[in-house]
């Protein structure tokens, strides 16, 4: 296809023509034909260099040329010889400016690549802080602007102003992203700055940097990062690096473009003095609205939220514990037992506390507020922060993280707020939560959630000293009858995951999006399934989990065709919007609303009867939360209807975090649960998994249970390069497991194919041994092994006698007999020459520091 005709092509072709095949050519263009030779001739040319030995390349090389000499005949300047070497000219400098060496970017210059944040490879902002070195002038074109991502650059940019060079910035404030502050900043720098103010609509949706160098040697980088630190550091970006070598014609594009937007009126230069009211008016400070009011029925909690509430006093009087964490189920209350609970604290501390209420969206802050009203009895109780509505008194204040973050949380006294209450705690590993958390000090600390533990695994409790003060989990709501019982449908969908790329501990996005969405055949099995287990589907109240956008969509117009109405919705429609498909919803003037993780929390629809799960789901946190949004109670709502649609997954795919979150038990007795239909569910519970995805499950689950090598380096690999402490956890996996037989963690990491320390002489029986190790608990013993592991050398004669003996247990616990050493000392020795051994141990010693 597009190749050129060759010799040895030609045979082929005229083969392939007498056995009857249908051969199509047609000439090369004159204006193409020197680039489309060129290129043949170039691969040609690599071949056979290839082929030589290193000495003799450059000769190779220069005959090649001298051929090309003779072709040239009138015009020898178009030909040029290779010296010797061969080297390339790295950097020229003039002789006044300053002799530091510059960066280079680890992508050539002549070359073009794609970035996508991956391991192993370089990252966006680490290139274009090496970029910025060397360019005479940069151009910047942005939707969004933020402090954080502005900062991963800023000492690059100042150098690179302040030596009077060019830097252009186009950007936008739609949607209240762009921050002032970065803004701002950019344009005392002494950035050229130019801004559409408009906020309904905005055409750029562009993320590019242009680097210009008088050289000629012009590189760009577009792709889909803003200028956040999410975006640069560790946000799943794809971002291409063009160079005026490798694609000049795209380059030349880039730069044209970018001039004629720099000359379109929408985009106005920006002066900070002068321009900084419109720029926060048009982000949405003028937006202030307050939608809150009391429906003025008096609000007491049920006898269980009383009973969390004593558990929450409980904690503070008698065990003074001031930092309390509060587990219930999704659907239990949290909120209105936060409301109780600092309306308690109102007598205990005195007055009204200053308070601070966070959450992670606009519609859960404005449920909370309501709660807090209706509990207090006070209509003008508590600001909103959020979505450009900005608090006036900061007494008590609901705000989003985002905005808090934005606000910048050092610029919040630490001791201002009393009472801080977190809810959705499992969020408090994200870095926006922790620099919260970590700078104010409340009198008062609580969390709220329905799990403590992350999508990811990690567990939240320790803000909290490790500890619960009260916990309502799943199983024992539903045992309870607090909310609606559920009817669990596993159905097999007929489609093949198993071929789709795992990236960072899941699905590929795109792979799933392009299974699903257009899949006529599994839109067929979940509308004939819908159609079996739910009584009249235009009677329904469903809300269903897709993979993507498109797939929402294409789902929504599915069930439409099929005569049940229904509507998609996603993170670019408008609040308004949403909430009237959710009114539309409840008043079954919808049957069903498809939505890409966007209903995950904080939305209360207690009338919903069916959740559609079209997509796969690994995490059990997210799981419980698309299922609880279903399990509220609401008068003639018997019971919630969950269809889960399962393909033959990847062999990664974990379903017993699923199962185990909705049965309890062990992942042991799992497969038990599976083969015998999960008899012990709460009253009223089921579920039901059809034949193919029992034995889909089965073979998932039993997979997970069997602890061989293979298995475990599978799972390491999946979980990528950690510490060992946060492999157990986030695997769920014991030391037991670790070293059994003859493995150990440095041989998992082996096997694994991650980074190890160069084996010593007897590594493999050093490691075997120490599984005597994995049982030592002693904190000031392991420390000091630590030391003597992490130190610059391995002598051991200025040590005190019980150091000296700490040394010795180590020792022994390697070699019970001696190992024919002359003395302790020459066997630490010994042992010092092995690093994998040293970072085993020293691997053993971090589970101990996170609580092992």
């Amino acid at each position: 296809y597009e190749a050129l005709v060759t010799e040895r092509l030609r045979v082929a072709l005229d083969q392939l023509r007498s056995e009857g095949a249908t051969v199509l050519e047609a000439g090369v263009e004159p204006a193409e034909q020197a680039e489309v030779l060129a290129a043949h001739i170039a691969e040609a040319v690599e071949l056979v260099l290839t082929s030589v030995p290193a000495e003799g390349r450059v000769r190779a090389a220069n005959d090649v040329l001298s051929t090309l000499l003779m072709i040239a005949g009138r015009h020898p300047e178009l030909v040029d010889l290779i010296d010797s070497g061969p080297r390339q000219l790295l950097e020229l400098r003039a002789p006044q400016l300053n002799v530091v060496p510059l960066r280079r970017p680890r992508i050539p210059l002549r070359d073009a690549d794609l970035l996508v944040n991956a391991r192993g490879e370089p990252g966006l902002s680490a290139e274009l802080s090496t970029e910025i070195d060397s360019a005479d002038k940069i151009d910047l074109l942005c939707a969004f602007i933020k402090w954080h991502g502005l900062r991963l650059l800023w000492d690059e940019l100042t150098a690179f102003v302040e030596t009077g060079k060019q830097l252009r910035v186009i950007t936008t404030t739609y949607v209240g992203a762009t921050e002032s502050r970065a803004v701002d900043a950019l344009a005392r720098l002494g950035a050229q700055v130019r801004i559409s103010y408009e906020t309904r609509s905005t055409r750029l949706h562009a993320k590019a940097w242009l680097f210009r160098r008088h050289t000629g040697w012009d590189t760009a980088y577009v792709g889909s990062s803003n200028l956040s630190r999410s975006a640069l550091v560790d946000g799943l970006e794809w971002n291409v690096r063009l160079s005026r070598v490798a694609t000049p014609a795209l380059i030349d594009k880039f730069a044209a473009t970018f001039d004629s937007y720099w000359a379109e009126t929408q985009f106005e230069p920006y002066d900070a003095d002068r321009d900084r009211p419109r720029l926060d008016q048009a982000l949405g400070t003028a937006r202030r609205h307050d939608p809150v009011q009391l429906s003025g029925l008096e609000v007491k909690p049920f006898p269980y939220q009383e009973q969390m509430l004593d558990d929450l006093e409980r904690e503070r009087e008698r065990h003074g514990r001031w930092r309390n964490l509060v587990v219930a189920a999704t659907g239990t209350g949290k909120t209105v037992i936060a409301a109780f609970d600092y309306k308690r604290l109102r007598s205990q501390l005195g007055g009204s506390p200053t308070l601070l209420f966070v959450a992670h969206r606009k519609e859960i802050l404005e449920q909370t507020l309501r709660t807090f009203r209706e509990v207090l009895v006070d209509s003008d109780f508590g600001e909103l922060y959020v979505d450009g509505a900005r608090p006036e008194q900061w007494r008590h204040v609901f705000a989003s993280v985002q905005s808090l973050h934005r606000f910048g949380p050092n610029n919040i006294d630490a001791k201002h707020f009393d009472v801080v209450i977190v809810d959705e705690f499992h969020h408090a590993e994200a870095a926006t939560y922790r620099a919260l958390l970590e700078h104010l000090e409340p009198r008062v600390l609580l969390g709220l959630t329905a799990t403590p533990f992350r999508a990811d695994g990690q567990d939240v409790t320790h803000w909290f000293g490790g500890h619960i003060a009260s916990e309502l989990p799943l199983q024992q709501a539903l045992e309870w009858d607090l909310l609606c019982p559920f009817h669990y449908f596993g159905i097999a969908d007929g489609t093949d995951l198993s071929g789709i790329d795992w990236r960072r501990g899941g699905y590929d996005l795109r792979g799933l999006e392009n299974v699903y969405t257009g899949n006529d055949a599994r839109a067929r099995i979940v509308l004939r399934e819908v159609a079996d287990k739910i009584s009249d589907a235009t009677r329904m109240r469903a809300l269903g989990f897709c993979v993507s956008v498109p797939h929402a969509h294409y789902m929504a117009r599915v069930f439409r065709d099929a005569g049940i109405p229904a509507e998609a919705v996603d993170a670019s429609t408008d609040r308004h919007t949403r909430a009237d498909v959710l009114r539309r919803l409840r008043d079954r003037e919808l049957s069903a609303v498809f939505a890409v993780d966007l209903f995950n929390e904080g939305v209360d629809v207690p009338d919903l009867d069916t959740v559609l799960m079209l997509r796969p789901t690994e995490s059990a946190v997210v799981f419980l939360q698309q299922l609880g949004r279903g399990l509220r109670r609401a008068p003639g709502k018997d019971c919630l209807s969950v269809l889960d649609f399962i393909g033959n997954q990847h062999r990664r795919f974990r379903f017993d975090a699923r199962y185990l979150a909705l049965a309890g038990g062990s992942r042991r007795t799992l497969a038990d649960q599976v083969e015998e239909g999960f008899p012990f569910l709460p009253a009223g519970c089921h579920i039901q998994l059809d034949r193919v995805v029992q034995q889909i499950v089965l073979d998932n689950v039993r997979r997970q249970v069997q602890v061989s090598r293979p298995r475990l380096a599978e799972e390491l690999h999946s979980v990528g390069d950690v510490s060992l402490a946060t492999y157990l956890r986030e695997a769920d996996r014991t030391l037991a497991d670790i070293y059994r037989g003859r493995s150990s963690w440095t041989e998992l990491r082996r096997a694994a194919g991650l980074p190890t320390p160069e084996p010593g002489p007897d590594d493999g029986a050093l490691l075997r041994r120490l599984v005597r190790l994995a049982h030592i608990d002693d904190p000031e013993r392991l420390t000091f092994l630590r030391a003597f592991l992490e130190a610059d050398t391995p002598l051991t004669a200025t040590l005190s006698p019980r150091e000296q003996r700490l040394l010795a247990m180590l020792f022994f616990s390697l070699w019970p007999d001696g190992g024919g050493f002359s003395t302790v000392d020459d066997g630490l020795r010994h042992l010092w020459r092995h690093p994998a051994v040293r970072a085993e141990i020293l691997a053993l010693r971090d589970v101990l520091d996170e609580g092992g």
